[in-house]
């Protein structure tokens, strides 16, 4: 049996909930899905993200090892100590004689999205009208409950069907999600939080409890929203992370949804918090990588991204954060395989190396390939530069450099990863005589990116959805998320994608990093005290915008006009 190598998750902000929430259900989608895991040579391995448990009343429980920060008012009806531990025995008196009164208040209605279901089709045990959730080990997992397609936008607490241990959620109760006085808006508000006092003694203790129990830590995932507060929570989390842990993998991600504001203070708080997020959390953690379907990230946001096979409202969390989730779930399975050797941080030194700690998030969800189509055709059939769309807000840039990249493509069985072509017959393309799938998707990254340094990734199982993943799929997908040559007369309901999702080290990030530097300096930040009175000092802000430029001259490949844009400015 391979050992363990644990990893600890921290999500920081409402966003990152909504991100998290769908990642959850993905990869419990995966061990509940008929055919196990641990079947295939590449199985993940669960017990990397996941720990076991008993509650009190010995039942066994299998839970993400999970540090979930966020304001008060976004759990709606999640309790902050869930439900796996509780005792219904301690709230009845045993001891009081005299007359009782009760006093209630009223529980927050449920979300009118979530249906009555209990539990999607095809889970139920014999004899029983209740799902069982099974997961490696015989773990049990209580009921979900799915999503309905219409209704108002939920929240994250809505839309997660995976239990969290009692020591997952902290609440953060001087800020509120939905008064306009009490938002966290500023980077220093963040930072505040976690500089001294409850919030940091409780993180500590959480990440001890976590940490302590693991037989071999290998690292830290890190979801941060990156448009707010939380960019300074971000920071300075990762920081403490830095400290305590020396020499284990951090993989930050930095989270922004598709932002519609159009009031100016919300967009100059917005640029800034970035800009600040991004300098920090990239130097204090082993690969930084900003996730979002904004167009950009500057002061005022390009249309967001357009994806050929997913019809996704971009209003809706619930679908963005779904899209980032089934990247996020591919891109991290080379440290989550029973039988790779690669960890947190071998993943990040593939594509940080020469100062390079930002990374850009591409993907293709799902990869456009047809159930009958062997991958070397479906890759020839392609252009290089529209395999896979930027995750990232860098753009269009598929003609930049890349000079590293780490490239995960899944969903692609067996005989399917080989050409079918008959023999005698003239190849269609040098990768049509490879005799391996994972020589097929070697050979084609040489072909479009000979001057990158690439690791690749080719797993025979996909992406398994369950309820509430979003169905928001084309018509000409089929249930296994094979494309049709026509539409389907009755769409189907898609269970499972091939994903192709790539971190890479690319030239396009000189431009992107630049834009925001360049943004940022033409502001007068003085019209702006409010931003600075929260913490920051103006100085902090005019040392990180040095940084930003410094790093963003790490992504080019020869000297540019970049250099005398900047010195205009």
């Amino acid at each position: 049996m391979s050992r363990v190598r644990e990893v600890v998750t921290l999500q920081l902000g409402h966003y990152a909930g909504s991100v998290g929430a769908h990642w959850w259900g993905l990869q419990e989608a995966l061990f509940l899905s008929n055919s196990p895991a641990s079947s295939l040579d590449e199985g993940i391995h669960h017990d990397v993200l996941f720990r076991t448990g008993k509650t009190l009343q010995g039942r066994e429980t299998f839970t993400p090892r999970l540090i979930l920060m966020d304001l008060k008012g976004s759990l709606t009806t999640l309790k902050q100590e869930g439900y796996l531990y509780e005792d219904t025995k301690t709230n009845i008196p045993v001891a009081w004689k005299g007359t009782l009164t009760t006093h209630q208040q009223d529980p927050v209605p449920p979300s009118p999205i979530l249906e009555a279901r209990d539990q999607p089709e095809g889970h139920k045990p014999p004899g029983s009208d209740v799902a069982s959730q099974t997961p490696p080990g015989g773990k049990q997992l209580p009921p979900a409950k799915p999503l309905a397609s219409e209704g108002p936008a939920p929240t994250w607490s809505d839309f997660l069907r995976t239990p969290l241990h009692p020591r997952s959620v902290l609440t953060i109760r001087e800020y509120n999600s939905e008064e306009e006085p009490g938002r966290l808006e500023a980077y220093g508000q963040g930072e505040k939080l976690l500089q001294e006092g409850t919030y940091l003694e409780d993180l500590e203790d959480r990440l001890h409890f976590y940490v302590e129990e693991c037989d071999y830590l290998q690292g830290f995932q890190v979801l941060c929203d990156l448009h707010n507060g939380f960019s300074g929570v971000g920071a300075k989390a990762v920081e403490l992370l830095q400290d305590e842990y020396v020499g284990k993998g951090i993989l930050t991600c930095g989270l922004t949804p598709v932002l519609q504001s159009s009031i100016p203070q919300r967009n100059f708080y917005r640029l800034m918090n970035t800009v600040l997020g991004i300098v920090h959390l990239a130097s204090q953690s082993s690969l930084f990588c900003p996730l979002s379907l904004n167009g950009s990230l500057g002061l005022k946001p390009e249309a967001p991204l357009a994806l050929p096979h997913l019809h996704y409202k971009a209003s809706l969390d619930y679908h963005t954060s779904a899209i980032l989730a089934t990247a996020l779930d591919t891109l991290t399975t080379p440290y989550r395989l029973q039988t790779s050797a690669i960890s947190v941080s071998n993943l990040a030194e593939t594509v940080n190396f020469s100062g390079r700690k930002v990374a850009e998030a591409v993907a293709a969800i799902p990869f456009p390939v047809a159930e009958d189509q062997s991958l070397p055709d479906a890759l020839c059939s392609q252009q290089p530069s529209t395999v896979w769309s930027s995750l990232s807000s860098c753009g269009s840039h598929g003609d930049a450099h890349c000079f590293a990249q780490s490239v995960v493509l899944r969903g692609i069985g067996k005989q399917q990863q080989v050409s079918n072509t008959p023999p005698g017959t003239e190849p269609k393309s040098v990768l049509h005589v490879c005799e391996t799938g994972q020589e097929v998707l070697t050979r084609y990254l040489y072909m479009v990116s000979p001057e990158t340094l690439s690791t690749s990734l080719l797993l025979q199982g996909p992406c398994k959805l369950l309820a509430p993943y979003p169905q928001f799929f084309s018509p000409f997908l089929n249930k296994h998320g094979f494309l049709a040559e026509k539409p389907l007369y009755a769409p189907a309901k898609v269970d499972s994608i091939p994903v192709l999702a790539a971190f890479r080290s690319s030239a396009g990030l000189c431009r992107t990093l630049g834009d925001l530097y360049r943004a940022l300096r033409r502001m007068d930040l003085r019209r702006w005290a409010s931003f600075f009175s929260a913490g920051v000092e103006m100085e902090d802000l005019q040392e990180a915008l040095d940084e930003l430029r410094t790093l963003s001259h790490c992504y080019q490949k020869d000297h540019s006009a970049d250099d005398s844009d900047e010195d205009a400015d």
